[in-house]
């Protein structure tokens, strides 16, 4: 008698330090990646490939540049999210880092614009695009292996390592430029706020260069990992859509408003904390737009030690969220972030104490808010569409938070003559109108991610597919 054949869903699961490591890994290379850029465009990018602008211009050129990956993101989640939605989530993953960790390696061989001139930008900008894209479709795809493969009533704890690589990306990207910036020899009598020759010269090339080890190990945990039987079940039902964005778009336009905005805060949180703050803690008390006159590696060290707040907070978030759940744990987060930004100005000037106080609790509630989205974002979605409807949601949030933050910000910096009340007023704006997305919300802690199931509200599609997977 033949032996029955083996179906989808009782293919091997994948183990739990296996979800976890592989969701934590590629969002820690990601990020690092994305780090390594933002801490570049705002220490070096400005001189070597916009050398003809006075010192704000080139600074709001180079964030001009670092924004411009947030446009890329929401191409790469459609691109990403069907193929992950059509193909599965392996080897999408795998795809989107390869992508990012080529990106990167070859800014760290470009030429700059004294060597090139327009081409020389050109390129980093096209290298930023392609990471903004590889970005677009990577997020997702780790939150979907950690909440898809998580127990019911653990995926908000399982979603939070994804989410765990952006402190450890920065703490590894911005150590790595530490190190690097401590080896180098200094020029005598160089302003300590500023990079040394040798770093501008080739060695700020290092961490781009770097990324390759990175990649390779990512690449290698990645191929590991066989498909949750959530997607099989689905593809198996025969409930593989031919086209995720159209169904998306036409079944679940709410989600995808509400998604978005769910993230505004975060995203715009994210981005004053690690990269606003980083150019207003070392421009120097005497400069025409003023800061607060730290060395770079003074305040990037003070930046770690807030960013340590990230990562515990992150997990502490997880099982906040499964006990009282996503939604209530996100509205008390952002009112808290809502404050935050109006006693920004107070914070700062209590001096030295009162800036690490500012960085600890910016960071503290960035992890609070960053967390649950590992969870929240994609049980919005039903299996067939979940990829792809999770990533347009987080990436457009990136045009409309990251992508303009710190341009926005050091305008508002400069418009105030240095002062960074008005940057905090638009962080409590941004708190507010994410506020309001929450308590429009539903909340999904209790929903079967194995069903097939999305919120109250979705069109028949949702639950004809629920119906379909579930027999």
């Amino acid at each position: 008698m033949p032996a029955p054949a083996t179906s989808p869903a009782q293919a091997p699961a994948n183990s739990r330090s296996r979800v976890l490591v592989a969701s934590l890994i590629g969002t820690t290379i990601e990020f690092y990646d994305f780090y390594i850029y933002a801490t570049a465009a705002v220490l070096v990018f400005p001189s070597l490939f916009f050398p003809n602008s006075d010192p704000t211009t080139a600074l709001l050129s180079s964030f001009a540049v670092f924004g411009a990956a947030m446009v890329a993101r929401p191409i790469g989640a459609v691109v990403f999210g069907h193929l992950g939605d059509r193909l599965g989530r392996k080897g999408t993953l795998v795809a989107s880092l390869l992508t990012m960790g080529i990106a990167t390696f070859l800014i760290g061989v470009l030429p700059t614009y004294e060597q090139a001139g327009w081409i020389a930008t050109a390129l980093l900008v096209l290298m930023r695009l392609a990471q903004g894209f590889a970005l677009g479709g990577e997020w997702s795809g780790a939150a979907l292996v950690a909440t898809e493969n998580a127990p019911k009533n653990k995926r908000a704890l399982y979603g939070t390592f994804p989410q765990l690589g952006a402190p450890l990306g920065f703490i590894i990207g911005n150590g790595l430029f530490l190190i690097i910036g401590a080896l180098l020899p200094s020029s005598a009598g160089a302003d300590p706020s500023q990079p040394s020759e040798a770093f501008l010269t080739w060695g700020w090339r290092i961490p781009f260069l770097f990324s390759a080890v990175m990649v390779v190990i990512g690449l290698w945990v990645r191929m590991r990992l066989v498909e949750a039987p959530v997607f099989s079940k689905t593809r198996e039902a025969g409930l593989v859509r031919k086209l995720p964005l159209a169904t998306v778009f036409r079944s679940h336009w709410k989600q995808l408003v509400l998604g978005t905005f769910f993230m505004l805060a975060t995203y715009v949180l994210f981005y004053l904390m690690t990269t606003f703050s980083l150019s207003y803690g070392r421009t120097a008390k005497d400069a025409a737009v003023p800061g607060l006159g730290y060395s770079y590696t003074t305040f990037v060290l003070m930046m770690i030690f807030g960013v340590l707040f990230f990562a515990a907070f992150t997990l502490i978030s997880g099982p906040l969220a499964d006990k009282y759940g996503r939604r209530s744990t996100l509205i008390w987060v952002t009112a808290a972030i809502l404050v935050f930004g109006l006693v920004w100005v107070p914070l700062i000037g209590m001096g030295t104490l009162g800036v690490v106080l500012w960085l600890v609790l910016g960071f503290t509630l960035m992890g609070m808010t960053f967390g649950p989205m590992g969870a929240l974002l994609p049980e919005l979605f039903p299996t067939s569409v979940r990829y792809t409807g999770s990533g347009i949601s987080y990436n457009v949030s990136s045009i409309l938070g990251a992508a303009v933050a710190p341009f926005i910000a050091v305008a508002l910096w400069e418009a105030a003559d240095g002062s960074p009340r008005l940057v905090g007023v638009y962080l409590s704006s941004m708190a507010l109108l994410t506020l309001v997305s929450l308590l429009i919300g539903k909340e999904t802690k209790d929903l079967d991610l194995d069903e097939g199931e999305a919120p109250a509200g979705v069109g028949q599609e949702s639950r004809d597919e629920s119906a379909a997977v579930a027999s």
